[in-house]
């Protein structure tokens, strides 16, 4: 059976990426169609976000108890494995997506279940799953929201030993006993951190010379610190040449690169992601399959009037709330553009270009300690040729943070454009810095002049105070 139908846009992808187009362009008055080939919620419901942070939460719970007095000793004892875990598949929704289907439902846009592929200019083609067809046009935009998946290396024995990618390590229903991490990244740090706290001894193999690369240096340093102390190994500098495993799924070995031999029971592999349009019919209109789609600032596909390219399919910024706030402008573009409103093409933070993907992404490692930035890094400021001076500034000598965990360790930077005497970028690393972003975020965002930001007054005594040591560092 073949259903013919036209929308006035048609999005491919039902994470939160095309849930919040299909949301702007609904609330637009369009009338639009969403199609999703496995749950609607995508990565960031099921295998990424929620999970993962379901069970990270009590591990960083417990550390901070354990540093503060009269709570220390409470707290000595073993996490509840078996309790965590539940608690981590409530937050998935047991894998099921009915709860996000009605979402999707109350705003009107029309769900289809099924693989979705371009068929030529403005044309998705759906099969569904009992093979039925249904052929959607779209007058004005089709917008491509299908995310990016995982990717294994090509290794020797990778393929047969069932190697954990994030998917696995973030649903997986026992705790392995001794669990080897490649990869130093957040994906990486984010799961050593959890499954060493769960009762697995945990190997981290990096090929760099550190953790978390693309943060300032310090990050890093401090978040392998405190890995080793809580148990785990983390080693540098080392690479992976072939993977073990016999075909009843017993122990992995892990064969490094001079011959090493590493036993363990699980390996994940964090290694890099990879944009999900290989199935999806690009070669139709001229585009390659399986690769990253060029956008600009509305996130419309480079060269076309009507395909657009939002989340972590144009590769500008991998994370669930980069591609919520994308899907927030493609959506005003593709509504003033089928309503021929002038775009605001010459307004750099206006509603129709997506400049914080360039200079005010902010991002959360919730790693014990927690790391957060926003903006640039000293090396990416100096990059740019601007003058500019990184701020420093040791968290623990903050009152508040003295109060939040005794002997509080972490560190603070922000840095300023000399010339225009704004911050381009802050980074945090230290218990419970998380929730000192989003203010890092506005003063990034918003230009803030350091001369207005000496207003802003933190309230004491709290970890934010270190904004005022900032500037007083900075002053002099």
């Amino acid at each position: 059976m073949t259903e013919a139908v036209e929308y006035d846009v048609v999005v491919l992808g039902a994470g939160p990426t095309g849930e919040n187009v299909a949301d702007r362009t609904r609330a637009a008055g369009m009338s639009t169609a969403v199609v999703e080939s496995e749950l609607v919620g995508g990565e960031c419901s099921y295998w990424a976000c929620m999970p993962s942070k379901a069970l990270l939460r009590p591990v960083i719970t417990r550390a901070d108890a354990r540093r503060v007095a009269g709570v220390r000793r409470a707290v000595q004892g073993p996490l509840d494995a078996p309790e965590v875990l539940a608690h981590r598949d409530d937050y998935a929704s047991h894998w099921k997506d009915d709860g996000q289907v009605g979402w999707l439902d109350s705003t009107g846009a029309r769900f289809y279940r099924g693989q979705g592929r371009l068929h030529g200019p403005r044309k998705v083609v759906v099969t569904g799953p009992e093979n039925e067809r249904h052929v959607l046009t779209a007058r004005h935009a089709v917008a491509l929201c299908t995310g990016s998946r995982a990717v294994l290396p090509d290794l020797p024995g990778v393929a047969g030993a069932k190697a954990w990618t994030s998917r696995e390590a973030t649903s997986a229903q026992s705790v392995p006993g001794r669990l080897v991490v490649v990869g130093g990244g957040v994906v990486g740090t984010e799961m050593a951190t959890a499954w060493q706290a769960l009762g697995s001894q945990v190997t981290m193999l990096v090929r760099g010379k550190g953790l978390l690369p693309r943060m300032e240096p310090f990050v890093g340093e401090h978040v392998a610190d405190a890995l080793t102390e809580a148990g785990a190994t983390v080693r540098t500098d080392v690479s992976v040449a072939a993977v073990q495993r016999d075909g009843s799924g017993g122990p992995i070995t892990v064969v490094l690169d001079d011959g090493e031999l590493i036993d363990a029971d699980e390996i994940l592999f964090a290694t890099g992601r990879a944009p999900r349009t290989e199935d999806i019919g690009l070669e139709t209109i001229g585009l390659e399959p399986g690769s990253w789609l060029r956008v600009d600032d509305s996130c419309r596909v480079e060269g076309s009037e009507w395909l657009y390219a939002v989340g972590d399919v144009n590769h500008r910024a991998l994370l669930t709330h980069q591609g919520k706030y994308q899907a927030r402008i493609a959506g005003a573009a593709i509504a003033a553009r089928a309503q021929h409103v002038p775009l605001l093409e010459t307004d750099r933070w206006g509603a129709h270009a997506a400049t914080a993907d360039h200079d005010a992404v902010p991002q959360v490692v919730f790693t014990d300690p927690e790391a957060a930035s926003v903006g640039l890094s000293l090396a990416e400021a100096e990059a740019t040729g601007r003058r500019v001076r990184a701020v420093d500034y040791d968290l623990g000598s903050v009152a508040g943070a003295g109060l939040f965990v005794d002997n509080y360790r972490g560190h603070a930077r922000m840095v300023v454009d000399l010339d225009r005497e704004i911050v381009l970028g802050a980074t945090f690393v230290g218990p419970g810095v998380g929730e000192l972003l989003h203010s890092a975020t506005i003063a990034v965002a918003g230009e803030v002049p350091i001369n207005r930001l000496w207003h802003a007054v933190p309230s004491y005594p709290t970890i934010s105070e270190v904004w005022l040591r900032l500037l007083e560092t900075y002053r002099g």
